[in-house]
């Protein structure tokens, strides 16, 4: 079914989290800006709160008898009613290395009388204030709440970047069409083999990141193709015009590069990172993109993995690599992301010794200090792919003195393609919290992952994530899906909300003044739908039972016998990797204690990822008191059982969201429990006639 919804601005896209009804708390009161200059970001609040009081009834004011304030810290210092908050917003901004970072990208909410005050030191603060204002809506405004707010509250990101990759190709007939991994139609800003003409939907789209808290966005996909390589050179023009819609919501544009790009473009016969034309032609690539968009943020590199060009090509380290990017950036200030997602995809299944999981850490972790301080090595949250189920990856434990990223994927690759309904923010945030170290040791007490991606000192940190939108008029495709790219950006501003205060974010701002029975209907569907997903597909750590190429819909020996990797090893005796010290690929090893001893040991291995550690007998009884079998059994019943309960809960919203909105859920919860079914079907005939033990529950396996 086809559904061309309308947003409340007349465009012929869903508005997502910011349709007009959200302005209307601010909106509908005097509100004055006190910030001089011609700045692109206080171009866009500008037009911001016009459009807001001109929708709702409220006025631009220039007098004190405003309801809202917004200011930066340089124009209010001067008032004597905001010179405070200047002053902590100024103080915030000077504070050295990662906390002035910071606090430059934050700002402060205060009172002065019956005005609500939000002063930032830069014009990129001052706009995330504005968007706090409109999250919040109505009760910021409330007396008693600015009375709490009297003594200034402080509001900074906990990570000073804050990434979506996206993986658009140019060329309209590319291999893996126009968006790589990409379940929502085609790109945002590529059509027809070049940038599209009309780029309003990115404009819109650029704001609703700036809502959140996105401050940075790659525009190309990673598995760079020769059309999208040509960005760096002769399609410098096309890269300008995104930076400029992006630049207006304080978003930092990147591009993805291919390391061989010095050989592609035809003007060398290397790509050598130690050769000197090699670097002077970096160079120039470089000098030539900050010409064009003299806020550039960087390039992100995938080299030596799965077929692409790298440094060992020429017997050089991935630092060495690195290094040559960052350098020809570092004039300036620009990032290298460097993918640490580096593996033998040619393996010979056969060899029990060889791991995908220890690929990252055997690779990056003898490089610990040699990256330049503008390289961010970037690590997939877990050791393989995107799992619905991993241990977090090691690596992110082991490089101290270099820069790292955690990479995420909201694109719901290998968790039901957004065909599939998913909240993915209650595993982001177990692995935000995860503390690799332990609780109890004492060089590192309590240090979260969030902690470590923060970065220290001088060395910022980041979060990165692979996008999940494109030109469908939900933007997602699944309209639910929505809320992993809120909840993304927001966690990554705050990793230390809750999944469910943030889905009750977005709901309250996607279906303002919605029914109390959509919000309840919403979180019985999304709130525990990781488990449920997780449930009928990947039991106990096991992944890639899926499809080859597609990585949709089950396959439980697809990737077995591939040059990928092996990821269950199921034979008649039972199944799992043993990727312990004692008897197998010495994974566990990668991790600090006490991990690497809580995963060595079945009797204190956690049972969700007990087979991506262990190979185990059927029958093994698991901390549950099942055995796991039975537990294949029945996690696969329950979880399709589950997702016939989400439909049926779905189903009392109708008339109470958007027609266009609930038809779209609908569809897309049939072909969820149509898929579940499937995939409970087939694992456990699978494991039925693999371990040749029956259901003892009596239930029939086809």
């Amino acid at each position: 079914m086809t559904t061309r919804p309308t947003s409340p601005t007349g465009r012929p896209w869903h508005a997502a989290w910011l349709p007009d009804e959200v302005l209307r708390p601010a909106g509908r009161r005097r509100v004055r800006l006190l910030a001089d200059g011609d700045d692109p970001v206080l171009t866009t609040l500008r037009d911001e709160l016009v459009r807001a009081t001109g929708l709702h009834g409220g006025a631009v004011v220039h007098d004190e008898r405003a309801h809202l304030t917004l200011a930066l810290a340089s124009d209010a210092r001067v008032l004597p009613a905001l010179s405070g908050a200047a002053g902590r917003a100024l103080d915030l901004a000077r504070r050295p290395g990662v906390d002035g970072e910071l606090g430059r990208q934050g700002f402060v909410v205060g009172r002065d009388g019956e005005t609500l005050v939000v002063v930032a030191a830069t014009p990129v603060g001052l706009l995330a204030g504005w968007h706090h204002v409109l999250r919040t809506g109505e009760p910021l405004f409330d007396e008693q709440v600015l009375d709490e707010v009297s003594g200034l509250v402080d509001h900074l990101p906990a990570v000073a970047i804050r990434k979506l990759d996206h993986w658009d190709n140019i060329a309209a007939d590319s291999p893996m069409g126009p968006v790589e991994r990409g379940y929502a139609g085609a790109s945002l800003w590529f059509a027809d083999g070049r940038l599209r003409d009309d780029l309003t939907r990115v404009h819109d789209y650029a704001r609703l990141l700036a809502h959140v808290g996105v401050n940075a966005v790659c525009v190309n996909n990673v598995n760079v193709h020769e059309r999208e390589s040509a960005l760096l050179t002769s399609g410098l023009d096309q890269v300008a015009r995104l930076a400029e819609v992006f630049r207006a919501q304080g978003i930092r544009t990147y591009l993805a590069v291919d390391f061989a790009a010095p050989i592609t473009s035809g003007a060398l016969t290397t790509s050598d990172p130690l050769d000197d034309d090699v670097r002077a032609w970096w160079a120039n690539a470089a000098a030539g993109v900050h010409a064009a968009v003299p806020d550039f943020g960087g390039f992100v590199v995938k080299a030596d993995s799965e077929g692409r060009p790298g440094p060992f090509a020429y017997g050089r380290s991935h630092a060495d690599g690195a290094n040559l990017l960052a350098r020809a950036l570092a004039p300036y200030g620009g990032t290298v992301f460097w993918r640490a997602f580096v593996y033998d995809h040619r393996q010979d299944w056969r060899d029990r010794s060889t791991d995908r999981a220890r690929a990252a850490y055997d690779h990056f972790t003898p490089l610990d200090g040699q990256f330049d301080e503008n390289v961010v090595v970037q690590v997939k949250l877990g050791p393989v792919d995107f799992q619905v189920r991993e241990p977090l990856s090691p690596l992110i434990a082991a490089m101290p003195r270099t820069r790292l990223a955690m990479e995420l994927q909201v694109t719901q690759e290998y968790t039901g393609q957004q065909r599939h309904a998913c909240y993915l923010a209650p595993l982001w945030r177990e692995a935000l919290d995860f503390r690799p170290w332990g609780p109890l040791d004492p060089a590192r007490p309590g240090r979260t992952v969030a902690d470590v991606v923060r970065g220290d000192g001088t060395l910022a940190g980041a979060l990165a994530a692979v996008a999940n939108v494109g030109d469908d008029p939900f933007w997602t495709g699944h309209p639910l899906a929505q809320a992993n790219l809120y909840a993304y950006g927001r966690l990554a501003w705050d990793p230390t909300l809750a999944p469910s205060a943030l889905l009750d974010e977005w709901l309250a701002l996607t279906f303002p003044g919605c029914d109390e029975r959509v919000r309840a209907t919403v979180h019985a569907v999304l709130d525990d739908s990781w488990r449920v997903y997780e449930s009928y597909t990947a039991p106990l750590g096991v992944g890639f039972m899926v499809k080859p190429n597609g990585h949709y819909g089950p396959d439980v020996d697809g990737y077995e016998y591939s040059p990928w990797g092996t990821y269950h090893f199921a034979d008649r005796d039972g199944i799992g990797v043993d990727r312990t010290r004692a008897t197998g690929t010495g994974f566990t090893g990668q991790y600090p204690a006490p991990w690497c001893d809580v995963y060595e040991s079945l009797d204190t291995c956690p049972d969700e990822l007990l087979l991506f550690f262990h190979h185990v007998p059927y029958t093994h009884v698991l901390h549950s008191g099942s055995t796991v079998v039975q537990h294949v059994y029945d996690t696969h019943v329950a979880g399709a059982q589950a997702t016939e309960r989400m439909r049926e809960t779905w189903r009392e919203v109708r008339g109470l969201v958007p027609d266009a909105v609930y038809a779209r859920v609908a569809e897309r919860l049939d072909e969820q429990v149509r898929s579940a079914a499937e995939w409970r079907d087939q694992v456990n005939t699978y494991f039925w006639r693999k371990s040749g033990i029956p259901d003892p529950a009596g239930r029939v396996i086809p």
